[in-house]
């Protein structure tokens, strides 16, 4: 049987979206969906959005259906990736960019690609799964290397217990939310 999410609001409210196996990776609750776009939601129109780490591509197409006009997508997972393209698929492929690629590698690239400030989404494995020690500040030396000139924001989804600092380079901690195990900390 499928695993499935939905699309909360916007455009495309209701639609279900597919998911991975939760093996390989772990869906962001929909309070903190909800959460994250009731921040941000008059500045993601006709704003892009990237999503690194990317999943199911739920974050992303959630900003697609509330008005982003461009998403890019990062998954190297294989089983994950198809499933993001069934996904962009299924609501607007034509304003879907998908990347079979590692976060650490494309990232910069599609950065560098950018002629405007876009939202960045870091959503990597809790650092608690097997092999993921340190994919926190592996993400956050990321982000730190992208060009100021390219972020509008970046919002981390994190393990609560992991404790975020107050800078990442010249981005500022402007606040943390928490929800159960998961958090989201933006930064601008």
């Amino acid at each position: 049987m499928a695993i499935h999410t939905t699309v909360l609001g916007g455009r495309f409210k209701g639609k279900k979206l597919l998911l991975p196996s939760h093996e390989t990776t772990r869906s962001t609750k929909a309070i903190l969906k909800s959460s994250f776009f009731n921040t941000i939601q008059f500045d993601i129109v006709n704003a892009c959005f990237v999503e690194a780490f990317a999943g199911s591509g739920s974050m992303g197409l959630e900003a697609l259906s509330r008005g982003a006009k461009r998403v890019y997508f990062v998954e190297k997972d294989k089983a994950a990736f198809n499933i993001l393209k069934k996904n962009c698929k299924s609501l607007d492929e034509v304003k879907c960019v998908c990347f079979f690629d590692d976060t650490f590698v494309k990232l910069p690239q599609i950065a560098e690609s950018l002629d405007e400030a876009v939202f960045f989404y870091f959503d990597p494995p809790f650092d608690i799964r097997d092999g993921m020690n340190g994919i926190y500040e592996k993400t956050m030396e990321l982000f730190a290397s992208l060009p100021k000139s390219k972020v509008k924001l970046a919002a981390f989804e994190h393990i609560s217990s992991f404790k975020m600092p107050k800078c990442i380079k010249e981005f500022e901690l402007l606040r943390s939310k928490t929800f159960g195990n998961s958090s989201i900390s933006f930064y601008m």
